[in-house]
């Protein structure tokens, strides 16, 4: 919004023209959210836990310690992440930008789906929300939407229903409709993916920071013609503008991680998670990097994978490959402290990102 309204008065007031800069930009977004998670946050938790006597319901069959140190905590702080999220995006992003407003409908669309599910939650006071199918079809609705437009705003030919492969320069598939199927399936499987991981304190927020500092930096470089030449980048016209939504999420994602860290006072539920995959995963699929999403966020579908594991594995052959499903749960089952697990699977999730990452010059 400032970049519409102040920078076409930068031969008035020479400073506006810092507003043609995407990096100034994206980095106003950063602080921008961050500020607004640190003024509003006390406030929005105070909210919830007005609202939420007996905190998020917690699994009856989760791990013990559980039961007692997360009982009371509040949940969908996502509403806090989403809030400093959205608005520094319209404050500092190009409106004009179709990808801008593809990415922000992903973002609020699966966010509307998680508040319904943490909403129903907490009126149950059940671990179980929404039905899973009704929820799967939301969410397949949303994706399938913003996959179309994406075919739409694509303005190279050849890009529109592509898929680029990492470590090849010169590598395109062109999948036609059925790349309105993949992209789905990115959208989707990301959001649940980073749901699936949020169930420790600080354990999703911090890996989806990584993965919003890696897609800041691989939008900059394809929707810049010039960078993606020199590395041999398939170029994606507008992408760029989508670093200022990257910059805003890890913005957001700090601010929110300081209520989050250990001990928590406040998870940020379904509305947060699902939300902030979702995004993660339309972004993959604007700057043609689909594939380098499952290295970037390696360890999302690490836990993905052990639920599917554990779930084949139990009704195949009646017996359980982890002692709890998702795999952060079966090291807390072995005894690992909490902290350890999350410090650790952040270590794994940061040396994940800088291979993803790297893929931009292995060419």
């Amino acid at each position: 919004m400032m970049f519409n309204f102040l920078f076409p008065l930068a031969h008035l007031f020479g400073p506006f023209n810092l507003f043609r800069y995407l990096t100034f930009r994206s980095a106003g977004a950063m602080v921008t959210a961050l500020l607004i998670s640190f003024l509003m946050g006390p406030r929005v938790i105070a909210w919830l836990r007005s609202r939420q006597a007996e905190g998020q319901p917690i699994r009856l069959d989760g791990p013990e310690g559980h039961l007692v140190r997360k009982k009371g905590t509040p949940t969908m702080g996502g509403f806090l992440i989403l809030m400093a999220l959205v608005v520094s995006t319209l404050l500092w992003a190009d409106l004009r930008s179709g990808y801008v407003w593809v990415t922000l409908f992903v973002t609020a669309g699966f966010g509307a789906i998680g508040f319904f599910d943490d909403y129903k939650k907490l009126t149950k006071r059940s671990s179980s929300g929404l039905a899973g199918r009704g929820k799967l079809l939301a969410e397949i609705a949303i994706s399938g939407a913003a996959a179309l437009a994406i075919v739409w705003l694509t303005r190279d030919p050849a890009l529109k229903t592509a898929l680029a492969v990492p470590f090849f320069k010169n590598v395109l598939f062109d999948l036609g409709w059925f790349f309105v199927v993949l992209a789905v399936f990115v959208v989707t499987g990301a959001s649940n993916a980073v749901n699936l991981t949020d169930g420790l304190d600080g354990l999703a927020i911090v890996p989806s920071m990584f993965a919003a500092i890696c897609f800041a930096i691989i939008a900059w470089v394809t929707g810049n013609l010039k960078f993606s030449t020199e590395l041999q980048l398939h170029h994606v016209i507008g992408a760029g503008e989508l670093a200022v939504f990257c910059s805003a999420l890890v913005g957001a994602g700090l601010g929110f991680l300081w209520y989050n860290a250990p001990p928590a006072v406040v998870f940020m539920g379904d509305t947060g998670s699902l939300a902030i995959g979702g995004a993660i995963g339309v972004i993959s699929v604007i700057t043609k990097h689909e594939l380098v999403l499952a290295i970037i966020g390696g360890l999302f579908v690490l836990e993905t994978v052990s639920v599917i594991v554990q779930v084949a594995s139990f009704k195949l052959t009646g017996r359980r490959v982890f002692r709890m499903a998702p795999l952060h749960h079966h090291f807390e089952k072995k005894g690992w402290q909490e902290q350890t697990i999350v410090i650790r699977f952040w270590i794994i999730a940061a040396v994940l990102a800088v291979a993803g990452l790297s893929t931009l010059k292995l060419r």
